[in-house]
């Protein structure tokens, strides 16, 4: 799926919830208590050069320019060297980076060692970027850097378009449903 937002009038999928083990820089959020707000879910590890380099940067950067008109979370999806990235060296890695935007730490399943969030959403590696509209539908997906131009245009129409016509604060009903072991049809 193109980060670009697809039409109002084209076939949209509901986001699949989130499974989190903390959080920083906010209390436990679910995907629901933010219906009614634009959604960037920026998945990074803090190992990943194009995440430090690219990812958060740019998450930043939308916190700054949107505000509280966007919702920017962060999801640290640990996929490899697991015991380097503990909650502790992440709280230190958050303060660094001077990172105060809401994130999560993805859950695990036993020991699959991909993420439940990031195996939900199909994510391919890190950096990803989701957008969510204000439905909790998700209009775009991309692996990788983003041009900040190309983001901010995304996030601007969605902010625009407010909630879908007769859908205020409903999903749409599912194209595809996730199952809790990741699975998705």
């Amino acid at each position: 799926m193109p980060i670009v937002p697809s039409p109002a009038s084209g076939p949209v999928t509901p986001a699949p919830p989130w499974t989190t083990t903390r959080w920083f820089n906010s209390d436990p959020l679910e995907l629901a208590d933010l219906r009614g707000r634009v959604v960037v879910l920026e998945a990074f590890q803090m190992l990943c050069p194009g995440c430090v380099a690219h990812g958060l940067p740019q998450a930043v950067r939308l916190t700054q320019t949107f505000g509280d008109d966007l919702a920017v979370i962060g999801l640290h999806s640990v996929f490899e060297h697991h015991a380097a990235m503990t909650p502790t060296s992440l709280e230190a890695f958050l303060h660094e980076y001077r990172i105060r935007f809401p994130v999560a730490v993805d859950a695990h399943r036993g020991e699959d060692p991909t993420p439940v969030t990031f195996a939900r959403y199909r994510m391919r590696g890190t950096p990803s970027l989701v957008l969510i509209d204000r439905d909790g539908n998700v209009r775009g997906h991309q692996l990788g850097a983003v041009d900040d131009m190309t983001v901010a245009a995304a996030v601007a129409r969605l902010l625009d378009a407010g909630p879908a016509a007769g859908h205020a604060g409903v999903a749409a009903a599912p194209t595809s449903v996730c199952t809790t072991d990741g699975d998705c049809a």
